[in-house]
Order: C-alpha cells, then sequence, then structure tokens
C-alpha cells in the first residue's frame, strides 16, 4: 500500500497542478533574510532552545541553528523563528553523524 501511495502522489502533482509539498508532504521553508524562517507542514516540535529548533519532518528532521532565538507564532503544522539564523539541516531518518541532544 506505501508503495502505491508513493507512485500515485507524483501523478497527482503533475495531473491535477496541485502543489508537491502538499501531497508528498513535505515541509514548506520560508527564509527572509537572516532574522525570519517560517515553517509549514512539519510534524511536531523535538527539540527548542534560544540557540537551536528541531523540528520532525515527514522524513526526518529539521534543525536551524543560530542565536537569540524567539518562537514568534507555534500552531499545529506553523512556526515562525525569529532570531538570528546560521543554519538550516536536513537530517534523514537513523540521522547517521548526528547526535540528539538529551
Amino acid at each position: 500500500m506505501k508503495k502505491w501511495h508513493q507512485q500515485i502522489r507524483p501523478w497527482l502533482t503533475k495531473s491535477f497542478a496541485l502543489p508537491s509539498d502538499v501531497l508528498l508532504e513535505l515541509p514548506r521553508i520560508t527564509v527572509i533574510g537572516q532574522l525570519h524562517v517560517y515553517i509549514e507542514n512539519h510534524k511536531g516540535l523535538a527539540s527548542y532552545s534560544d540557540t537551536e529548533l528541531k523540528l520532525k519532518a515527514n522524513k526526518g528532521y529539521i534543525r536551524i541553528t543560530g542565536s537569540a532565538f524567539v518562537l514568534k507564532l507555534m500552531l499545529p503544522e506553523e512556526i515562525l523563528l525569529e532570531g538570528t539564523i546560521r543554519d538550516i539541516t536536513f537530517i534523514p531518518d537513523g540521522g547517521e553523524g548526528y547526535e540528539t541532544k538529551k
């Protein structure tokens, strides 16, 4: 069944001109300079501090590092982060080469 979903979603995207991020359950990340990051379609907050935000995505994690972070908006599938953004990293499930903070 999972394989069928993987084959049908790209076809639906092309046939109906639907946004691929919605059909493929991909996060949409909008970055405004080094000051704001707006993330849609995430799967939940994994960790947060004033220097790091880690969100669960469909196939892994999104990690944002920087300084002076403030969550300006937090909804079930949307987050607006403000601060000085240094790096945005995608970490696949399994996270080879990445250690999570405990």
